[in-house]
């Protein structure tokens, strides 16, 4: 890594900073993309690198070395990232946005997790397929969880389960904190798209939970919970739905943009060997897609970050954050996910021939943008639907809100 992507150690970094080290390490990160495809992991260099830029601290409470920083400095970041590689980009979000999340547990569960290590990273699969049983002091635990990326670089990973009753009727969505010397990972990961963030299976056999590691997925979406107490700040009053949705849409969005730039530099001058010659540059269908296109990524792009600025604002004044404003960032989250899909489509189709090759940026990109938009938080008619009930004043009851 060069010597331009590290931040000093000497001061404490700012966002700024970060922001610089990210920019500086994105050449090396767009030189190893295709290796990251076909490895099918970031590998232990890039990974270094980017704990090296302070990037995985961005969200993460002061008290612990992180920023606390606003969260548009992380959703830049990541589409950044995913400019130059959507599998590091990806796996950037979600092991950035975990911080985040630790920060609402008990405080001792983030000293267990960073007392000894601010550098300490979390995975995810929020998948309630957990078994659990409670016991004295917590719950034991039981399950196999699918799509957990980045886990090979993680210590400690947040797992969903469903509390039930005594008849077995679900009464509670918990997520639980367990270190990685409780779960194995099950190599499993070989698909289309995002091939590199390595999203294999986490395993778990009967281990023990404690309660202070277990939080209310309710308690989340209520904006409440333990660590807010110990980390008081704006941040940690935002919604789960916000914040994690945005994290998992913006390596599509950056992705796409970083494709759209790579393609209007290679298509430039490239001149067509069929139907009657010319540039593509000249050609009209082309220029409507390149317009099109880009319309639909600085749609997306300016939607999520005012959804984010105005979320924070209301955190940051200790207001309450209105229920349209949190359903309208889960519409526009969606929906830049779509708008990255239909952007990466019209480059895919005007790109020519030349786009099918296994390894081009655009066949990669393409795969990788469709893979990601499958992930249930990218789910468009779940999200708009939640949007629609609210404007007709029905109820409106998810987590992800």
């Amino acid at each position: 890594m060069s010597d331009s992507s590290r931040i000093p150690e000497t001061t404490p970094p700012t966002a700024e900073d970060v922001s610089a080290a990210v920019r500086a390490l994105l050449p090396e990160l767009a030189e190893r993309a295709s290796t990251c495809d076909e490895r099918g992991s970031l590998g232990g260099e890039t990974m270094a690198a980017l704990v090296a830029t302070g990037v995985l601290r961005l969200l993460q409470p002061t008290r612990y070395g992180g920023l606390e920083a606003d969260p548009r400095y992380f959703a830049d970041a990541v589409r950044e990232i995913a400019g130059a590689c959507v599998s590091t980009g990806w796996v950037t979000a979600v092991l950035g946005v975990h911080p985040w999340q630790l920060g609402l547990f008990d405080d001792r569960a983030q000293h267990e997790v960073w007392g000894d290590d601010p550098d300490v990273l979390i995975c995810s699969s929020y998948a309630p397929v957990g078994t659990l049983t409670p016991v004295d002091g917590g719950y034991r635990l039981s399950g196999r969880w699918r799509f957990a990326s980045g886990c090979g670089y993680a210590s400690w990973a947040v797992l969903g389960a469903m509390a039930v009753d005594g008849t077995g009727r679900p009464v509670d969505f918990l997520s639980l904190l367990v270190p990685h010397t409780d779960y194995d990972i099950v190599p499993v990961w070989d698909v289309v798209g995002l091939r590199g963030t390595a999203s294999d299976d986490l395993v778990v056999e009967d281990v023990f939970v404690p309660a202070h590691r277990v939080i209310r997925n309710y308690e989340q979406a209520q904006l409440r919970g333990p660590g807010q107490r110990v980390n008081p700040g704006p941040l940690y009053r935002m919604p789960f739905a916000t914040v994690f949705t945005t994290a998992v849409t913006s390596p599509l969005v950056g992705g796409a943009a970083g494709c759209y730039e790579h393609y209007l530099t290679t298509m430039r001058d490239r001149v067509r060997r069929s139907l009657g010659g010319g540039r593509f540059a000249e050609d009209g269908f082309v220029q409507a897609a390149v317009a099109r296109a880009a319309s639909e990524l600085d749609a997306a792009a300016l939607q999520l970050d005012r959804n984010l600025g105005e979320v924070y604002a209301h955190a940051r004044d200790d207001e309450p954050i209105p229920l349209r404003t949190r359903l309208r960032a889960r519409r526009d989250q969606v929906r830049a996910a779509e708008r990255a899909v239909e952007a990466i489509d019209l480059l895919f189709r005007t790109a020519g021939g030349s786009s099918l090759g296994r390894g081009n940026r655009v066949e990669r990109t393409w795969r990788d943008v469709h893979a990601g938009s499958v992930h249930v938080a990218n789910d468009v008619e779940r999200g708009l639907a939640l949007f629609g009930r609210g404007e007709f004043g029905l109820p409106v009851e998810d987590n992800l809100v």
